[in-house]
């Protein structure tokens, strides 16, 4: 008989099969369908991206603006939608407000026929960042915001909701890499939610508010909010390298270094130190930035651990003035493309994703009546 593997958390069981990303294989540190993320993010808009994961292949430049003129259109939220976003309490979590949003908007705008997928996603691109920012303004400012801009970007589109104008080119052009850098990356935790729902034959709302729901949990998103949190504790570089060494000492868990699949660096991290900098340059910052260069230099001298992708993404949102609860939020709107792009290659090839468990328990056990126990 053979002995089936066994592994924790399934570590290094392939669990299905994907055209759409490679992560630490062919020479790049990360592909989205063939094209490395430097490449994707020196190069291309957030827009293009997710043409390419949806769509198999990049947009020419009329298939593009056709698209994001698609995607513009799609902004604007219900009525009744709005209706819940402001019965949705201020102190809820932000991404407790997307589960509801897009499992309402299922309820309202039900995706039907899976001929219909294509619609349903360029709709929750489209309008993931109008019910998180509806709702974060209704309560934060007490104002009933207008959901359509005129900006191409969902950057740009993102960020003049939060601001209520048009961002400067730097600071919308560093969302868009963010975007970029989130958007999809292979069978994550979210992910396989995801796949593993779209695998009952479930329409692709339920499959996305599984997803979020996995990306709540602070093991898998949210390491960004922990890792800003972190920063904001330490007045100097100094105070910051001795503190990280007392948080070791007592192995306290330090949030934003290392990853499950990368052993020996991120490659978004790269890029996100980049933005953090520049933001930091813009906004004259002498302290949050060579803060972080401390904490990553101590983790990496004592620790051999990397700083990963939301290391650096905390200081980079910061900068952009985003508020830090709406970090993980961001991830979402960028991940979008990736989720749905797993739930239309899922279902093109689907079986229902079923594994086997190890049974740990009692051996078999007779019946005791209730007045002999």
């Amino acid at each position: 008989m053979t002995e089936k593997k066994k592994a924790g958390g399934l570590a290094g069981v392939v669990a299905g099969q994907t055209a759409l990303c490679t992560v630490g294989k062919e020479g790049a540190g990360l592909t989205y369908r063939g094209y490395d993320i430097y490449d994707l993010a020196d190069n291309a808009s957030f827009e293009e991206v997710a043409y390419l994961l949806l769509h198999g292949k990049l947009p020419s430049r009329a298939e593009l603006d056709g698209y994001i003129a698609n995607i513009k259109s799609l902004r604007s939220l219900p009525d009744a939608l709005k209706t819940v976003l402001e019965m949705v309490p201020a102190g809820t979590h932000p991404m407790d407000v997307l589960r509801t949003g897009v499992s309402f908007l299922g309820n309202i705008e039900p995706e039907g026929d899976f001929s219909n997928q294509a619609g349903v996603a360029d709709r929750l691109l489209a309008c993931l960042p109008s019910i998180l920012l509806y709702w974060h303004r209704f309560h934060a400012d007490g104002v009933r915001i207008e959901t359509t801009t005129d900006d191409d970007s969902i950057a740009g589109h993102f960020l003049h909701l939060l601001h209520g104008e048009a961002p400067p080119e730097l600071v919308r052009k560093s969302l868009d890499t963010t975007l970029i850098l989130y958007a999809e990356h292979e069978f994550n935790a979210s992910t396989f939610a995801g796949r593993v729902i779209t695998g009952t034959l479930s329409d692709m709302h339920s499959a996305v508010v599984g997803a979020i729901g996995a990306l709540r949990g602070p093991l898998h998103g949210g390491a960004n909010e922990a890792a800003m949190e972190l920063i904001q504790k330490f007045d100097s570089p100094d105070a910051a390298t001795a503190g990280i060494h007392a948080m070791l000492e007592r192995k306290d868990l330090i949030m934003g270094f290392g990853h499950r699949v990368y052993t020996t660096s991120d490659p978004r991290n790269a890029l996100n130190k980049r933005m953090s900098k520049a933001l930091a340059d813009r906004a004259g910052d002498t302290l949050l930035f060579p803060v972080s260069e401390a904490i990553e230099k101590v983790m990496w001298d004592e620790k051999r651990l990397f700083a990963n992708a939301d290391f650096y993404a905390a200081t980079v949102y910061h900068f952009m003035g985003v508020p830090t609860y709406l970090f993980t939020p961001i991830f979402v709107c960028s991940r979008i493309t990736g989720w749905a792009a797993h739930i239309m290659e899922q279902r093109a090839d689907n079986k229902l994703i079923r594994p086997a468990a190890e049974y740990i328990g009692p051996s078999l056990r007779e019946w005791v009546a209730i007045d002999d126990r």
